[in-house]
């Protein structure tokens, strides 16, 4: 199914808030409703706003991680002994790094929100395949479906045996 017939059909068994009939209004769905919505449902309004909203509660988590290691690289003490200089200048380059892995995560996550608002969320920017509920669950944001992903991976290994 391409991109384009896989976003037609989508919702068309359930209600305009993504809901199927018979079940609670403005109740957010679980992941256990999420795996269990048939293909056809697929990144309808009730899927896309869980994902919205479990992306925002991860941007969340990560500005509080950002905002806590900002704070400890902005603590600058002074140490005569140098065993424990040494340390101090590990935690601060360990912090530096994860501060860098935040900085990624958080454009990550902004891209996830912006494809979302696209219409284009939940299908490989390769393929335009679906990625999958169970990927997405695993990794919000994911890009590519899990066969793109492992031939690329495949590639990676054998660059790097070269």
């Amino acid at each position: 199914m391409t991109k384009t017939a896989a976003k037609k059909s989508t919702g068309k068994r359930a209600d305009a808030n993504g809901k199927k009939p018979g079940s609670k209004a403005n109740t957010p769905l679980t992941e256990d409703e999420i795996r269990a919505m048939s293909d056809d449902d697929y990144m309808n309004t009730a899927q896309l706003d869980f994902f919205r909203q479990r992306l925002l509660k991860m941007r969340e988590e990560v500005l509080a991680r950002e905002m806590d290691v900002k704070a400890r690289l902005n603590a600058r003490e002074t140490f005569a002994d140098p065993a424990d200089r040494a340390s101090a200048e590990e935690e601060h380059w360990l912090d530096l790094r994860l501060r860098e892995r935040e900085s990624l995560l958080l454009r990550k996550v902004d891209e996830a929100l912006r494809r979302i608002m696209d219409n284009e969320y939940g299908y490989c920017e390769e393929t335009g395949e679906p990625i999958g509920i169970a990927r997405l669950l695993a990794r919000p944001t994911a890009t590519v479906c899990v066969d793109v992903k492992g031939h690329n991976e495949q590639i990676e290994a054998q660059y790097r045996d070269r």
